[in-house]
């Protein structure tokens, strides 16, 4: 998982990856959650996250499984690049 997403962090338990977002403004972390919640509901598969001004923290783990999956691991990689396009803006 380090190689593949190597700015998240797998929780001490195991069954769950985590990172967080800093953004510039709250502007850019909100269109980063609007994707980002775009995403998750075609995918049919949600992040525990909160948010504070310019900060995102994000969880992800399969919650019916009680573990990591695919689908943890997709979400993550989409999200890395809805930051970076999100960031990217000015």
């Amino acid at each position: 998982m380090e190689k593949e997403l190597p700015l998240w962090t797998l929780e001490l338990d195991g069954k769950a990856i985590g990172r967080n977002f800093v953004f510039t403004n709250f502007k850019q972390a909100f269109e980063f959650m609007t994707l980002s919640a775009e995403y998750a509901e075609e995918i049919d598969h949600h992040p525990d996250w909160s948010n504070s001004w310019n900060k995102v923290s994000v969880s992800l783990s399969t919650h019916s499984a009680s573990a990591l999956t695919a689908l943890d691991i997709q979400l993550a990689k989409a999200m890395d690049a809805f930051a970076s396009q999100v960031s990217s803006k000015n």
